[in-house]
C-alpha cells in the first residue's frame, strides 16, 4: 500500500507539484511489481535462435516494437545525459513538476456530477447543518 501522495513535513502540508512527483514515482513502482510477462512473443525464442550466441538484439524488429513496453514512461524525470540536459534548459524535476502541476490546474475539467449524486450531497449537507443547529 502506497499513501501520503503530495505530503510533505509528515502531512502538514501539501503540496501540488509532489503530488505530481508521487503519482510519477508510484506509476514506476506499479511497473515494477506488476511482473513480467511471460509469453512466446515476450520472450523471443525465435528471435534468440535467429541472432544466436554472440549476437546483438539492439536492431532487430522484434527489440524495436517491444522495448518501450518493458520500461516506465515518466514525463518528469529526464534520462538524458548532462550535456543533453542542460541543452534542452536545465531543468529540474521539481520545475517540471510545477509546471504540470500547474498546467493540470488550469486545463482540469470535472465531470458533472449526476443529478442523483448533487442531490445526495444536498441531503447529507442538510441533515449536517440539522444536526448542529445552522438549520
Amino acid at each position: 500500500m502506497i499513501y501520503g501522495a503530495g505530503m510533505l513535513e509528515l502531512g502538514v502540508t501539501f503540496d501540488f507539484a509532489q503530488l505530481v512527483m508521487d503519482n510519477e514515482m508510484f506509476t514506476m513502482i506499479k511497473k515494477a511489481i506488476g511482473g513480467i510477462e511471460i509469453s512466446d512473443e515476450k520472450m523471443a525464442l525465435e528471435v534468440i535462435h535467429e541472432v544466436g550466441p554472440g549476437g546483438q538484439f539492439v536492431d532487430h524488429e522484434h527489440t524495436y516494437y517491444n522495448f518501450k513496453t518493458e520500461q516506465s514512461q515518466g514525463r518528469l524525470i529526464n534520462r538524458q545525459n548532462r550535456a543533453g540536459w542542460l541543452n534542452s534548459g536545465g531543468e529540474s524535476m521539481t520545475e517540471r513538476a510545477y509546471a504540470e502541476a500547474n498546467k493540470i490546474l488550469q486545463s482540469y475539467q470535472a465531470d458533472p456530477l449526476s443529478a442523483a449524486v448533487a442531490e445526495r450531497i444536498k441531503e447529507i449537507v442538510l441533515e449536517a447543518e440539522k444536526e448542529y443547529g445552522l438549520r
